[in-house]
């Protein structure tokens, strides 16, 4: 018999626990949450200060079965849930559960799954932190009012499988925000004027900058033919020379955010993924005669705080395998966001000597890419600025002043290791200049006008989705990857190129919401909700009074919604085409993701089909079909000939009319980080890419 009994969440978990522990230890796991809500009712009585209704969770009872055999046989029972207000609930319950007392040293927690920290855990365990426990039921409450009483509203007025949640409801309301400024949104024209150089052998460019030494904006093409009528040739003097030397430092380590924000843009995972790979890093991974390990440490935080031995033993590393000059002299401030909780350190590996390559034979390929990146980053925090050596020169033809800049690399510092992501995919790279002083002659080669338009923004990727929700305080790290996962299972918005688009069904949802709960849309409301939470774990102020305030407002517009929302007929349209099985006219029918074919004389005949979009060429194969666009079971485009199977031409990359001038092959469009690049599916012929 074991003299205690731990419980955690997960098996892989507690395997990784036990072997730290030893024989006296047995470890056994809860597999999450052993008690909620119920799912056929509200299970919350607004009548009596907002008590919960808690059940054994259907297909747990078993588990808990044996968890109880186990504790009655244990001397002591440990509670080691994650280290958050979830981990903190899912305790409560299993103290309740196991008749473990609350305010006993029953609760063990850890930041990172390592010997030394599981065995540093076990010489300090508390009681159950009741304020954490109120905050997580606080906002399991407050989901459960506002999606069990619109939801169901939604069923009747609507299409039955709408939902509605205080996070969802914003994220697709952002998304929509932004379709719409996108839909409105009018170009503005403007130009530039880019200029080729000579000094000598060597060559650069300079845009304009001014007249008389003022900077002048370019908004017509009248404008463009008054700057060049004043330049009096191609000799131009350089009329200043700034050099400067400027630091560049290094990201914070990971946050839960930025953490699925950059394996996004560098690893192309969505944040579900992200999550779920971070969860098996910090559980443990067999590493051989190492037994089971946990890689990082706890990957639901928003704090970049980073302990003192972890910055020991970084400093060591880098000092050891980049040299002296690349570790951190200077302590780093960053700065807390005003909204974190900083429960706990960030993102970060547990051991710094357990470099990637390390770990090659241990991890599967998406693993080992998560896990580089986590270490790269962190061990990039952990080291000295980069300093790069800047020039600005100033060039002028009379009145005319033109203006280059240039950069280069003085010393890599932390860009040795590793360099933030950007939304848009561009990274900074250096622009050399040739040495030149205030007084030097160069000679123009060429003067380029160009028109532009001004772009709307950009619809959301995931990442900057991400990033937006953090920024106005919506939702918690844990929350992003299940809501995101929501909307498009709920089929409000689709993904096009990466890119969120919202659905005819989240339009309509979106503005019934608005008529009728303005306030589960209102940024600014939502993002208070979230500090009461965090106050509600704090201990400044009592949960049922932050239900209450909420509840009572809701339920006045829940009644007035029930009565005076119309009921919506989605209409189906007709797709302009029979059914090949059964003769009846196809329609269009809205689904999770998005609009399909489906025959009208539904349920008798269940026959349906995608959306064939043509892209206006013949197959170059079969040279009788036409290429269409089509999707894969994980709605990634490719192109193929609608002769199929008949015909079996496919292509990841769209396909072009032209022929490959070089062998007549076919010709596609390939993507690229720097924009569209056309190339020949058989030689080497490319086409320089067009942004």
């Amino acid at each position: 018999m074991s003299d205690y009994l731990v419980i955690v969440e997960s098996p892989a978990k507690a395997k990784t626990i036990e072997r730290y522990l030893g024989k006296k230890y047995k470890v056994k796991a809860s597999m999450g949450h052993i008690r909620d809500l119920p799912r056929s009712q509200t299970g919350v009585d607004t009548e009596h200060n907002y008590e919960p209704k808690y059940i054994t969770i259907r297909g747990k009872g078993p588990i808990l079965k044996d968890l109880k055999t186990a504790a009655k046989k244990a001397k002591k029972v440990y509670l080691a849930a994650d280290p958050d207000r979830e981990g903190e609930a899912i305790a409560w319950h299993l103290a309740h559960s196991l008749d473990v007392d609350i305010h006993s040293d029953c609760r063990v927690v850890f930041n990172e799954i390592t010997k030394d920290a599981i065995k540093e855990s076990f010489k300090h365990p508390r009681p159950i932190n009741m304020d954490l426990v109120d905050s997580q039921q606080a906002r399991r409450i407050l989901d459960r009012l506002v999606g069990y009483n619109i939801s169901p509203l939604l069923w009747k007025k609507v299409k039955k499988g709408l939902s509605a949640g205080r996070v969802q409801s914003v994220a697709v309301r952002l998304i929509i925000d932004r379709e719409n400024e996108i839909k409105n949104f009018i170009p503005e024209e403007y130009w530039s004027i880019t200029a080729d150089f000579e000094f000598g052998k060597e060559t650069f460019q300079a845009s304009f900058y001014g007249i008389n030494g003022k900077k002048l904006d370019l908004t017509s093409e009248s404008d463009v033919k008054d700057v060049l009528s004043k330049l009096k040739d191609d000799k131009y003097t350089v009329a200043s020379v700034t050099k400067k030397e400027r630091k560049r430092n290094p990201s914070p380590p990971f946050t839960t955010s930025s953490l699925q924000q950059e394996a996004a843009r560098k690893l192309n995972f969505r944040a579900k993924k992200t999550m779920m790979l971070a969860q098996q890093l910090y559980e443990g991974i067999d590493l051989g005669k190492e037994g089971s390990v946990g890689l990082i440490t706890y990957m639901r935080t928003d704090s970049t705080r980073v302990s003192e031995v972890a910055q020991s033993e970084a400093a060591s590393y880098i000092k050891e395998n980049y040299g002296e000059e690349y570790a951190r002299t200077e302590q780093r401030k960053d700065k807390k966001q005003t909204n974190a909780q900083d429960a706990h350190e960030a993102v970060r590996p547990t051991s710094t000597f357990r470099d990637p390559n390390s770990l090659k034979e241990y991890l599967s390929k998406d693993q080992l890419r998560l896990y580089k990146l986590i270490w790269d980053r962190f061990v990039a925090s952990q080291m000295a600025p980069a300093i790069m050596d800047t020039m600005s020169v100033d060039i002028l033809n009379g009145d005319v002043g033109f203006r280059a800049n240039g950069s280069k690399v003085k010393f890599s510092g932390f860009m040795k290791v590793y360099v933030e992501g950007t939304d848009d995919g561009h990274e900074e790279k250096e622009n050399l200049l040739p040495d030149l002083k205030t007084g030097d002659n160069v000679k123009s080669t060429n003067i380029d006008p160009k028109q532009h338009f001004t772009q709307p923004p950009p619809r959301y990727t995931e990442a900057r989705l991400v990033k937006t929700l953090e920024e106005l305080g919506i939702g918690r790290p844990s929350t992003y990857a299940p809501t995101l996962d929501t909307i498009q299972k709920r089929g409000y918005v689709a993904l096009e190129n990466k890119r969120f688009v919202p659905t005819e069904l989240g339009e309509i949802v979106i503005e019934l919401m608005l008529e009728f709960f303005p306030e589960i849309l209102d940024v600014e409301f939502t993002a208070r909700l979230e500090n009461n939470l965090d106050e509600i774990e704090d201990g400044k102020v009592e949960w049922v009074k932050i239900i209450d305030e909420f509840y009572k407002d809701f339920e006045v517009k829940l009644k007035k919604a029930e009565e005076e929302m119309e009921k919506i007929e989605i209409k189906d349209e007709f797709a302009g085409e029979d059914c090949e099985k059964c003769g009846s006219p196809m329609v269009f029918k809205m689904g999770r993701y998005g609009k399909f074919m489906a025959c009208s004389n539904f349920p008798d005949c269940r026959n349906t089909k995608p959306i064939v979009k043509e892209i206006g060429i013949k197959c170059p194969k079969c040279e009788k079909g036409n290429i269409i666009e089509r999707k894969t079971k994980k709605k990634r485009t490719f192109y193929g000939c609608d002769r199929y199977p008949d015909c079996d031409f496919i292509s990841w990359d769209k396909p072009i009319e032209r022929k490959c001038p070089k062998c007549d092959h076919v010709l596609v469009e390939k993507k690229l980080k720097k924009g569209i690049q056309v190339q020949c599916t058989n030689c080497d012929y490319k086409e320089k890419a067009e942004s």
